[in-house]
């Protein structure tokens, strides 16, 4: 994998859209702030094509030139995003559909389909003209390829994906009946005698489609997308210079992004805008919303993917564009908690968006850090100034994330949570609820995506990781937690665990189904939560009632509903290790007190007393510690220091009560 190997500042530039004038001018501000690579073309196919086979690359050309002459590093990126109205008008069956089959036609983005053979023919070749020109260039370092696989829309319904689904469910399952089989098509008269028969999901009504078929196509646009991505990738290195990266900026639904870096990436990227964590509701809120610190999550999730990655945009003004979207502009001293937040998360390379805000198209309102005025302003002094400190924190780069458990996820789980809404429920309750707790308590995570083939390593070094709810249980992955419990590890599964296979159905067997052996529990009923019942907030959504087996320990017992006084929360030593069952969703209240038992709450109490609104998150390099403080309220937060550690921004020693200023942040060294 590639890393950087110290903190890099970049932008996000669009040479196509301004005067050429104005070109040798940008790139000297950009210098001035502090930013050494801009990343381009992610959009300009039409310049590159502007009628089929026909290849003009000379206002690049020119710019790279300059960018060469003043010392400025460039990331190009693929333009497969946008396909040109001459290809989409001549080449219809290159174009996304909707489930009726209407064509989603040029205008807007993200329009094409990946499994269009007349579309990866233009893309092959674009790519190969783009790559045999340019990645010579001295000044060229890396290529992004596409822009947001998957955004807009994580769907795709074209004839091509048609024939392109039926070919990836014969691959996975040879002959119809086993197809059948899989899926329960008894069900309904649903059974298929042809292949012909099956379709991308289509306009059904209200009932909506068979479980186990949605878990397959999102399956199927996974991999489609990987394909897609793997394509582009393999015609980049045959002319990549030593030392330059392949990336592409996610992260967005229906796609295995463990899987889509490793074939295709040398290092992942993520577009990180903070501002849509806030939502349409812009009044005064506490701690317990967590605002755009929320953002967080997503960052967690980026560094299960690539543990040091490149942020490819990340918000340096107000978001919107002209038909959707209203987000405010960041206040000072956000600007740099954001970019601080992605630094602190994992973040080795951080590039805004944009350079200068579009004063035309869709994006007019998705402002950069310069303004239409195109005068200095106060975002361009902040970005300035973040660019020097992250000069002060040049040892940090590449440091590893100290976390206190593991949270546990699948794709499997993950898709079969869309197909079904009590799995989403509960599921995205519960993910909430573990993150709030983390935060609020400084008890900072690692996400760790399994699969069947995920070594017995990647977990034993988490004292405790929790898997909230997988429903979805092989017996792979039932063997890597037994083998993790056996040699001393701790277990915390939720309701529902162990009810599914595979293909999503359910299992008929005793719940927690696979995981009932590590768990020693037995359910025998459950119910959601009735809205007519005074129910204990601490255990949320759904109810399993939990009968325990013989050497299981019972820690908690619901207090109402007809289960009042059965088993809601148990303990099962197994090995040196041992699983706590919770028979519900998580709250944070739960959470919290389960960290509590668990001893991993505030692993760093003994560093700092923090207030529950300032972010904690340590890292590590050399066998030197970094202690992260963010604050993300407009109010001073005071952090009392439990003994003397070194300000890496004030350069000095501190010990005793602090304080953090209106979205502040500081760095220490322990």
């Amino acid at each position: 994998m590639f890393q950087w190997q110290q903190y890099e500042l970049g932008v996000c530039y669009y040479p196509e859209q301004w005067e050429e004038s104005l070109w040798r001018e940008d790139l000297r501000r950009m210098k001035d702030a502090g930013i050494g690579t801009v990343r381009v073309a992610e959009f300009c196919w039409v310049l590159f094509e502007p009628a089929e086979g026909e290849f003009h690359f000379d206002l690049f050309d020119r710019f790279l030139s300059l960018c060469q002459e003043e010392g400025m590093k460039v990331i190009l990126g693929t333009p497969t995003a946008t396909p040109p109205a001459w290809l989409t008008e001549a080449y219809p069956e290159v174009l996304n559909a909707l489930p009726d089959k209407t064509l989603l036609r040029h205008g807007a983005r993200r329009h094409y389909n990946y499994n269009s053979p007349v579309y990866q023919r233009f893309c092959s070749r674009i790519v190969e003209e783009m790559a045999k020109h340019f990645a010579s260039h001295p000044a060229v370092i890396g290529w992004q390829i596409d822009n947001e696989l998957n955004c807009e829309t994580d769907e795709f319904h074209s004839e091509a994906d048609d024939l392109a689904f039926r070919e990836f469910l014969k691959k996975h399952y040879t002959t119809l009946e086993d197809l059948n089989r899989a899926w329960g098509t008894v069900v309904w008269s649903g059974v298929y005698t042809s292949w012909d028969q099956i379709f991308t999901p289509r306009p059904v009504l209200n009932a909506g489609h068979n479980p186990h078929y949605l878990l397959d196509y999102y399956r199927f646009i996974s991999d489609s997308c990987i394909s897609f991505a793997v394509m582009q990738a393999e015609i980049l290195r045959k002319y990549l210079k030593k030392g330059d990266f392949i990336t592409t900026n996610g992260l967005f639904g229906n796609v295995d992004n463990h899987a889509l870096t490793e074939k295709a990436l040398d290092v992942y990227t993520y577009d990180s805008y903070p501002d849509f964590a806030l939502g349409l509701d812009r009044s005064p809120k506490t701690s317990t919303d967590l605002n755009d610190r929320k953002w967080s999550r997503n960052l967690i999730e980026t560094r299960s993917v690539c543990p040091h990655f490149g942020i490819m945009e990340q918000q340096s003004g107000a978001g919107g564009w002209a038909n959707r979207m209203e987000m405010p502009a960041p206040r000072p001293g956000q600007l740099t908690l954001w970019a601080m937040q992605s630094v602190a998360h994992g973040a080795d390379f951080i590039s805004f968006f944009r350079w200068r805000t579009a004063p035309y198209g869709t994006e007019i309102y998705w402002h950069g850090i310069l303004d239409y005025d195109n005068r200095d302003n106060r975002k361009l002094r902040e970005v300035k100034a973040f660019g020097n400190l992250l000069q002060k924190l040049t040892p940090v780069c590449g440091a590893e994330h100290v976390a206190a458990f593991a949270l546990l996820k699948d794709y499997d789980n993950e898709w079969d949570a869309q197909a079904d809404v009590w799995h989403k429920r509960i599921s995205s309750g519960s993910e909430k609820e573990i993150f709030a707790a983390s935060q609020l308590h400084h008890t900072p995570y690692d996400i760790v995506y399994l699969n069947d083939d995920t070594a017995l390593s990647a977990l034993s070094r988490y004292p405790v990781v929790f898997y909230p709810h997988p429903m979805i249980m092989t017996e792979s992955r039932a063997s890597l937690l037994t083998e993790y419990v056996k040699n001393g590890g701790t277990l915390v599964v939720g309701c529902r665990a162990g009810l599914k296979d595979a293909n999503g159905k359910a299992v008929m067997m005793p719940q927690p189904g696979l995981l009932q052996p590590l768990t020693g529990t037995d359910v025998q009923d459950f119910t959601f939560v009735s809205p007519a019942e005074e129910n204990d907030p601490a255990y949320p959504i759904f109810h399993d009632i939990l009968t325990p087996m013989e050497g299981t320990a019972v820690l908690a017992r619901y207090q109402t509903s007809y289960y009042a006084g059965e088993a809601c929360l148990t303990e099962k030593k197994t090995g040196k290790g041992k699983t706590i069952h919770l028979g519900s969703a998580f709250s944070r209240d739960t959470v919290a007190k389960l960290f509590e038992h668990l001893v991993i709450l505030e692993p760093f109490r003994n560093v700092v007393d923090a207030p529950k609104d300032v972010e904690l998150l340590l890292r590590e390099k050399g066998g030197k510690q970094y202690l992260f403080a963010l604050n993300y309220l407009a109010q001073n937060q005071t952090l009392h220091l439990q003994k003397s550690v070194y300000s890496v921004f004030e350069e000095k020693e501190l010990c005793g009560d602090v304080t953090l200023p209106p979205y502040g942040i500081a760095v220490y060294a322990l």
